[in-house]
């Protein structure tokens, strides 16, 4: 033992002893996302891309966390490219990789409720995960660029990171692209900064005012666009965008809306604008305050024909996106992502909400009605993938089941014939403005709601999310 190591063992308390942490958090779904040990309060991402020849990225990640006991070593989820260097606290620390996880053993030991840096440097082209259950999703390439769509387990596939929802944290993006590309991110833009010479690689930030100065890499004729996610986000939930997008920008009620549509959807960038700048007012008035500092879209091209709600700025991945689909993923930034997930079978608490907001916005016409589209599907057969199965613990495969989405709204609705409209608005509002950039659980969600209403309503919640078939008493 070196004197230096010896003077810091003397530092720990007498009882501690110094343990890996898990590397996992312990969701039931996901085994190996997540890790124990620590929980994370910001990532700098510093990420130069050569251009869509080659898919090349150069990244440095700056992960700021606390250990929640004294480790030994951590492990971060981590999919994407070969390793170049590791360090924590300015020292390099060694690291190992076997499947998803990058276990990373510093110097010194970590003492419990320290803060440290982890600084995580790679090189290569990152990858998309295929699954049967959740398609093509991650780091996707497009023709001109990629776009991140990480639900549910996508990030590690670009970044080395905490890899679970309820291990939320802020976010600093820079992003060095060709000239004639740009790069869209979560939350605030800075200014962009262009370079002469080719791009090679970059650095992590290490303050808010480099954040929003911006940084040239060196060489190349590059462009540098750098953004700041300010509120707690979920992993899943982390998006960069390249390519070449047509770029708007309105304000709502003082809140900046930024849209962004590929080249080629080009005729459709003011629809986009339009579209969601009407849902955002719309569900302001109906789920309380905006929860985030800016708002927007973007339309993608690649052709996954699926959108994300990725926080602050949804994805639209090959598609101009119809109003309804704009206020399913606007009601996202209140219920999935502002309040989010403490475990992933609860994802009910995302989709059946958003699902829900659909039927709220075809109701305000008062030519349908949340009421008519629930009997309309609690018409359909009992066998109907609309009822199986149960939504509050719907399995890892069906994650993103039909019933998840509808029979979750279904719940909603029979929520509200319960305790009337009145309560029933009061019950959404104050639970996105009580939960406001934390984690949740159905359990706690039930629980609010009876504190609410001054009703037991354990039953119709049981019924409607863990009854097998279709629920006929709540």
């Amino acid at each position: 033992m070196t004197a230096a190591a010896a003077a810091l063992t003397l530092l720990m308390p007498a009882s501690s002893t110094p343990a890996p942490g898990s590397p996992g958090i312990g969701d039931a779904y996901f085994p190996n996302a997540g890790n124990g040990g620590y929980d994370v309060a910001h990532y700098d991402v510093a990420l130069t891309y050569a251009g869509p020849k080659t898919g090349a990225v150069d990244a440095t990640v700056a992960i700021t966390a606390k250990a929640t006991q004294d480790l030994s070593a951590f492990d971060l989820d981590f999919r994407g490219p070969e390793i170049v260097s590791v360090a924590v606290d300015g020292r390099p620390a060694r690291h190992a990789r076997a499947g998803q996880e990058l276990t990373v053993t510093p110097a010194f030991p970590l003492q419990e409720g320290r803060t440290f840096t982890a600084v995580v440097r790679y090189s290569g082209t990152p990858r998309p995960l295929q699954s049967p259950a959740f398609g093509t999703y991650g780091w996707v390439p497009s023709k001109d660029g990629a776009v991140v769509v990480a639900e549910p387990d996508g990030a590690p596939t670009w970044l080395p990171v905490n890899d679970h929802p309820r291990d939320k944290a802020t976010y600093a993006f820079r992003v060095t692209v060709p000239k004639g590309l740009r790069a869209l991110a979560n939350g605030r833009p800075g200014e962009p900064v262009t370079g002469a010479g080719k791009a090679t690689g970059g650095k992590a930030l290490t303050s808010g005012a480099a954040l929003l100065g911006g940084e040239a890499g060196t060489g190349g004729e590059t462009a540098t666009y750098t953004w700041a996610e300010e509120s707690p986000m979920a992993s899943y939930l982390a998006m960069v965008a390249i390519g070449r997008f047509r770029v708007r920008e309105t304000t709502v009620s003082g809140i900046p809306v930024i849209t962004a549509v590929d080249a080629k959807y080009k005729a459709s960038a003011k629809t986009l604008e339009d579209r969601t700048v009407k849902a955002l007012t719309w569900a302001s008035s109906v789920f309380g305050p905006y929860p985030f500092a800016t708002a927007g879209g973007i339309v993608a091209d690649t052709r996954l024909d699926y959108a994300l709600e990725t926080q602050e700025r949804p994805v639209y991945s090959g598609f101009v996106p119809g109003e309804a689909f704009v206020v399913h993923e606007m009601a996202h930034q209140w219920f999935g992502n502002s309040v989010g997930l403490r475990e992933w079978r609860d994802v009910w608490l995302n989709e059946g909400f958003a699902t829900y907001a659909e039927w709220l916005w075809r109701e305000r016409t008062t030519r349908d009605s949340a009421k008519k589209i629930f009997k309309r599907y609690y018409a359909q057969r009992a066998d109907s993938p609309v009822f199986a199965p149960p939504p509050g613990d719907p399995g890892a495969a069906d994650l993103f089941g039909f019933s998840v989405y509808v029979r979750g709204a279904m719940c909603l609705e029979a929520l509200r014939e319960r305790v009337g409209d009145r309560t029933f608005f009061q019950v959404l509002r104050t639970w996105a403005e009580s939960r406001r950039g934390s984690s949740a659980t159905t359990e706690e969600f039930v629980a609010h709601a009876e504190r609410t209403s001054g009703r037991r309503l354990g039953p119709l919640f049981d019924a409607w999310l863990k009854g097998r078939g279709k629920p006929k008493k709540w």
